[in-house]
This record gives C-alpha cells, structure tokens and sequence, in this order.
C-alpha cells in the first residue's frame, strides 16, 4: 500500500502513566478517535493563532454539567475563543454556579414522579432543587429591573450586563472559578443567543413586559452584530474559524453569517477558514442543523479551498470538549484577548459603509428589453437584478 495513504498504525501498550496529549496523539488511531485527534491538531496547529477569529457556537445541556467553569471559562481566559453563540438554556443553568447554588450528580433511572413530589429537577443524571430554579429566576427578575436594561438592545449587550451583576455575586460569595457568562464579561467576549425566548432567561424577560419593561432583545442587532464580527476577521489576511459543540439554532446562526455578507449585503466573501463540529446527529435525516461541510460550501458558508481544514467528529460532545480543553491548553501558547464585545460598533459601522456603498455600484447592466418595459426594476439588497424568470 503506498505510503501517501495514510500514516501506519502502530499500537503500542499503553504506559501506567500518561498526559492528555500523549494520549490523544498516539493511542487515538482510528474512527471517530481519530477525528478527535485531528480536531486538536487542527486547533493546536492552526487555528490557535493570533491572526484567526474564533467563534464557538454551543447547544445540548453543557452548562448544567458544569462545563461552562471547567472547559468553557479556561478557554476564554486564555484567548482561545472569542465569540459565543449558545442556546439561552446553557446560559440560564451556567448561572446556578456563578450564583453559588448547588449541583449534583445523580443517576438517569430516578424516580421521577418521587423527583416531582420533593421538588427536585433532573437533566438525565444532574439533579437540583427546585428552589435553584426559583432564586435563579428572582435574581434575573431583580436586575432586569434595573435602568441598564431598560432600551432595545441585542443579546451581546444583555448577556454582557448578566455577567457582570453574575460576576459581582461571585465576588460577595469568594467564588474562585467563575462561570462562563461572568468570564465572558472579564475577557470582553461576546455571546449572542440565537433563539433569545426558547430559555427561562426569555421567560423571565417576556414576564416583565407584562410588567411595562422597556427591555427588548432585538434579532436584528445580533444578525448584523455577528456578520461585522465575521467580515472583521478578514481584515489584515486574518481568518475565520467556526467551532461548533452540538448542533440546533446556534450552529445555523454562527454560519449564516458568511451569507449574510455576501447573498444579502452583497459583500464579496469566502466562507469560513475552519469548520470543526462535534455532533451525535445524521445528515439523511434532517437533524443535522446545517448538515456537512461540504453541503456548506453550496450556501458559501464554508471556502471551498478549506475543506481540508473542517473535521466533523461524531461523538459525544460531553466526551470531546474536556479532552479538547485539556489539550489545546497544554499545547498551545495563550493567545491576547481580542475583546470583540467592546470593539462591536467599529466593526458594524465598517459592515454598513461597505454594504452601502455597494449599493451604489450595480454589479451588471440592466438588459435594454427590461428597461423599456418597466418603469421600475426590481434588485436584491445589494443591487444586483432580479431576473422574472416567469
């Protein structure tokens, strides 16, 4: 067989005692092991450097199993991840620890019925008071009330105003680990929610507009906020990663920005540098959220020039985020905090001015037979025709 195949396996046993990267390595050989292993070298090798702009978008219960203080936070702080999508549930369970209530570890075939009887919750085999959910819900209520809140604003401003009253609390109780949103508050990180009702946060929030709350989460600062993130990354010859945990609205949401840019404001673009996904879906099935990279390319989502460089692992992403945690740190210098969440209007105002000026710069003539016969023509966003094929 010709070498140029692939690299010969050769199993040796494995010592009494090994690192997370040694393993990784050298005993991650094939399947969805070796996915694994390529995810990390691809992230320790390209993708954590300074000139590539990471983003992380975040699904599935992570947060309630205490991954957003033990492997989301870390990366923050050490630079490796710079925005963040995530379902509005991760943030609303990340906020138990940062507020000091209890958590523990259970078992998936409890009584769930006796669980209800004694007010305890149960995610698979995490399990928690019911009153955790109820001070959660009063300590949202309390500072939402507050005259910060009070305006139109996207989920980046919303989330960043949560970490730092979050942060606070960790600071009165000595909290030493924080969680994510209040480490994402620190490090000047952005985190958006794609769906801002489908949580008890948006629960909480949609409560006080009954209440006469000024507060409104606007979809459209997000839609716009995360594509100037996205063209930002180009400049100077930088890149793009996206770095997807699960699948679900986030995941759409971290890659719809590629077409943003160029379908609907009409901005020359390439597609992400990096896809990397861990993932337990199917594509035949439909549930695969934006299905492969290679389908991505069609949307121009992905460049195809980069296929090399997207990795889909299909396993569990419970399983694949502490390793790829402990890995990258062990490999990989921190990198300096980009702080996109306090850079956010420059970056916007730089999309609008591109996007009207090609606006101003037809792309193709209009055929003469089109322009005799209609007073008006009808064009995309970004001018070019639209062509009645009818």
């Amino acid at each position: 067989m010709s070498k140029q195949l692939g690299k010969k396996i050769t199993p040796t046993p494995m010592p009494k005692e090994i690192g997370v990267v040694d393993l990784i390595d050298n005993y991650f050989t094939a399947y969805n092991s070796a996915r694994l292993r390529e995810v990390c070298q691809l992230l320790s090798q390209d993708v954590l450097k300074e000139g590539v702009t990471v983003g992380v978008s975040l699904s599935g219960a992570m947060t309630p199993a205490g991954f957003g203080v033990s492997a989301i936070a870390p990366l923050m702080r050490n630079g490796f991840i710079d925005w963040i999508i995530s379902t509005g549930a991760n943030l609303y369970h990340d906020m138990h620890y940062g507020l000091g209530f209890e958590v523990f570890a259970g078992n998936p075939f409890l009584n769930d019925v006796k669980l209800r009887q004694e007010s305890t919750i149960r995610i698979y085999d995490i399990i928690f008071s019911y009153d955790v959910l109820l001070e959660t819900d009063a300590f949202i209520r309390k500072i939402l009330q507050a005259e910060p809140f009070q305006k139109r604003m996207g989920t980046a401003e919303f989330h960043y105003l949560l970490g730092k009253y979050v942060r606070e609390v960790e600071k009165q109780l000595g909290i030493e680990h924080s969680c994510l949103l209040a480490t994402a508050y620190e490090c000047g990180v952005p985190i958006y929610t794609s769906s801002p009702g489908d949580s008890s946060i948006g629960m909480n929030v949609a409560a006080l507009a009954l209440e006469g709350s000024q507060l409104i989460l606007d979809p459209a600062i997000d839609v716009n906020e995360t594509a100037a993130i996205v063209y930002h990354a180009r400049e100077a010859e930088g890149r793009s990663a996206a770095v997807i945990i699960g699948g679900g609205s986030p995941k759409n949401f971290l890659l719809q920005t590629q077409p943003q840019i160029h379908e609907v404001l009409g901005l020359e673009e390439r597609g992400h540098d990096y896809f990397v996904q861990f993932t337990d879906a199917r594509p035949d099935t439909g549930g695969l959220s934006g299905a492969t990279p290679s389908e991505a390319v069609s949307w121009g989502k992905i460049d195809p020039d980069e296929l090399p460089s997207t990795i889909v692992c299909y396993t569990d992403s419970t399983i694949a985020l502490p390793l790829v945690t402990a890995y990258v740190i062990n490999r990989c210098q921190p990198r300096s905090l980009k702080r996109l969440y306090d850079k956010r209007q420059q970056m916007l105002e730089k999309l609008q001015a591109d996007y009207f000026a090609a606006k101003t710069q037809p792309t193709e003539k209009i055929p003469a037979a089109v322009a005799d016969s209609a007073e008006e023509v009808a064009t995309y966003p970004c001018g070019r025709l639209i062509h009645n094929t009818l």
